[in-house]
């Protein structure tokens, strides 16, 4: 199973908030370059960007950091955040992202991204499926759809879809653990899915119990920054695997 660390981006800095909450915001880092280094150096290949700005803008914001992100390091970047139009989702690939993040433009806007499916194929376009309650929401969390979130996954595999990243917003920020029984569930109902786990993951045994239910990747945020799984578990995970 893939461990991907996660950059969250506001005005250019590493910043964390909790179950997608703005005034809980907490910096990490001046610099997003020195940390994405820092988790190359321990032998990560993969970096789960999101900018924040851009999701409360509807459209990308920190195209530039993620320039230098894709640049300056070899890491494997999926990007999210406000990418809303076609001139969005060319700005994230021509600054480096090797995949893009695409969430509230599923639900509100099905046809482009459905189109954005058959552009660039499955690979490249991750649905992202957070939820709350198990149905779906959308513009940065602030709005809880009607769609139910085992039907949506289905849904867009049947599109083309290859790859999920499935928050459960309850979770998001809390250190409490992820919420294994939604990712069991989404495993049994859709059982072909790379499904990316992310949100409440506190300590390496999480990381284990997902790998053991079926998850292919597994986004670290705060965990990582709270150094309740170190640099080092990272490199001893890798080597190991």
């Amino acid at each position: 199973m893939r461990i991907i660390p996660a950059i969250d981006l506001i005005d250019g800095k590493c910043v964390r908030l909790t179950k997608g909450d703005y005034s809980t915001k907490v910096i990490y880092g001046e610099d997003p370059l020195e940390i994405a280094k820092q988790f190359e150096g321990v032998g990560i290949k993969y970096l789960h960007v999101v900018d924040l700005d851009g999701a409360k803008a509807k459209h990308i914001v920190n195209y530039k950091v993620l320039e230098r992100l894709a640049s300056e390091t070899d890491l494997n970047i999926d990007f999210g955040g406000g990418i809303k139009t076609d001139d969005d989702l060319k700005v994230a690939f021509d600054s480096g992202a090797k995949q893009i993040t695409g969430g509230s433009i599923a639900v509100k806007d099905p046809r482009r991204f459905t189109e954005w499916i058959k552009i660039y194929g499955g690979e490249r376009i991750i649905l992202g499926a957070d939820c709350k309650d198990e149905r779906i929401a959308v513009s940065g969390w602030t709005e809880t759809s009607d769609l139910k979130v085992l039907p949506f996954i289905a849904e867009y595999m049947s599109l083309g879809i290859s790859y999920v990243i499935c928050t459960d917003i309850s979770k998001d920020g809390m250190l409490e653990g992820p919420s294994f029984e939604l990712y069991r569930k989404i495993i049994e109902h859709s059982n072909k899915i790379n499904l990316i786990a992310s949100g409440g993951i506190s300590k390496m045994e999480d990381i284990y119990q997902l790998e053991k239910l079926g998850c292919e990747g597994a986004i670290v945020g705060k965990a990582i920054y709270e150094n309740r799984i170190s640099l080092k578990d990272l490199e001893t995970y890798n080597l190991n695997n």
